[in-house]
C-alpha cells in the first residue's frame, strides 16, 4: 500500500461541482481501492493513488494526459460505458501496468511528452541532469553568436534532447538511439513540439552516427544510458523489467559498460571546454568521478547529488 498526502484533497472545488454527490462518491469508492492495491515505485514521486486515478479518470473520459497534466485538469462525469473502461484501467495499473504507459504521455521538464513501451519512461530524477546541461548550453548560447551544437544519445523517447532544443531557442540537438522503434517515438515528440528544425535524430550505436562533420565541434553531449547490471535486471521490479525496455536499463555486467564507452569516444567529439554529462546509478559516482578525473581529455569534472547525497550525474569538461 502507498499513499501520500495530496490523497486527502484529491478533488477540489472544480471537480465537486463538476461530479455531484454520485461522482464523488465513485471517486471516493476507486480511491480507497488505489490507495489499498497500489503499489508506487520511488522512482515515480509524481504518482499517488489520486494522481493515478485523475489521470485514469481522464483517459476514460477520453483525454489522455501525463500525471502531471491531470492534476492541472478538472474531472468531467462519467456515464456508465466510461466507467467500466475506468475500472479496467485501474485493474491494469494495479497489475503493473505503468500510468505513463496506459496514458501514453509524460510529462519532462515542463514538457508534454508522448509515452509507449518503446522507450524508457522518463524520470523525474533526470530533471537534475538536464537543468545543469541547460545551464551549460545556455552559456554557450549567450557568449557565442554561432548556434551552440548538442548530442543526446541514449536519447529514448528525446525528452532530454528535446528539454534542450526546448529552453534553448539557438540550440541545434541531435538524439541517437540504438532502438529504431525509439527513434520512431522521439521522432513523435519532435513533431509534436514543433521542433523538427532544429533537432536531427538518428538510429545507431552511441556515437556511431557522428562521424568527421562533428569532430571537435560539439559544445555538449549528454546521455542518460543504461546503468543497471545484468544481474541485477533480474530482482527489478516487474513494473520496470515487465513492460520497460531491457535495453534502455542493462548496463551490462557491471552496469557501466556505456558511462565508459561515453567517457572514452566523447572526447574526439567535444569542442575544448565543451561538456560530457552523464546520468549515472547509484553507488557509481565515486568511480565514474574518479575515472573522469584521472584522463588526460577533461580538466574539470562536476558532480550533482540527490537529496540524499549521492551522485545522480557527472558533467567532464574537454581540453
Amino acid at each position: 500500500m502507498n499513499t501520500r498526502p495530496d490523497d486527502a484533497s484529491a478533488l477540489d472545488k472544480a471537480d465537486l461541482l463538476a461530479l455531484g454527490p454520485d461522482g464523488q462518491t465513485a471517486f471516493a469508492q476507486r480511491l480507497a481501492h488505489l490507495t489499498q492495491a497500489l503499489d508506487i515505485l520511488p522512482d515515480k514521486p509524481e504518482e499517488t493513488p489520486a494522481s493515478a486515478l485523475r489521470a485514469l479518470w481522464l483517459l476514460a473520459a477520453g483525454q489522455p494526459l501525463s500525471l502531471h497534466a491531470a492534476s492541472e485538469t478538472a474531472l468531467p462525469p462519467l456515464d456508465a460505458r466510461q466507467f467500466d473502461a475506468l475500472d479496467d484501467l485501474i485493474a491494469r495499473r494495479i497489475a503493473g501496468e505503468p500510468v505513463a504507459y496506459l496514458t501514453g504521455r509524460q510529462r519532462f521538464m515542463g514538457l508534454e511528452l508522448l509515452a509507449s513501451p518503446e522507450a524508457l519512461i522518463p524520470r523525474a530524477e533526470s530533471e537534475m541532469l538536464a537543468r545543469v546541461a541547460i545551464e551549460k548550453l545556455r552559456d554557450v548560447a549567450a557568449n557565442r553568436p554561432t548556434p551552440p551544437l548538442a548530442i543526446d544519445v541514449c536519447c529514448g523517447s528525446g525528452n532530454l534532447a528535446l528539454a534542450l532544443a526546448h529552453t534553448v531557442p539557438k540550440a541545434l540537438v541531435h538524439g541517437a538511439d540504438i532502438s529504431p522503434s525509439a527513434i520512431d517515438l522521439a521522432s513523435a515528440n519532435t513533431r509534436r513540439l514543433g521542433l523538427s528544425e532544429r533537432v536531427q535524430l538518428h538510429t545507431g550505436d552511441l556515437l556511431a552516427p557522428f562521424g568527421e562533420a562533428f569532430h571537435r565541434k560539439v559544445d555538449l553531449l549528454v546521455s542518460l544510458p543504461p546503468y543497471i547490471s545484468t544481474a541485477k535486471m533480474d530482482t527489478m521490479p516487474q513494473e520496470i523489467v515487465g513492460h520497460e525496455p531491457h535495453l534502455a536499463f542493462d548496463g551490462g555486467p557491471f552496469g557501466v559498460r556505456i558511462l565508459m564507452r561515453l567517457i572514452r569516444e566523447a572526447p574526439p567529439l567535444l569542442r575544448p571546454g565543451g561538456w560530457l554529462g552523464m546520468e549515472v546509478g547509484l553507488g557509481q559516482g565515486p568511480a565514474m568521478t574518479q575515472l573522469l578525473e584521472k584522463s588526460p581529455a577533461y580538466d574539470r569534472v562536476e558532480t550533482i547529488a540527490d537529496a540524499q547525497g549521492a551522485v545522480r550525474a557527472i558533467l567532464a569538461r574537454a581540453v
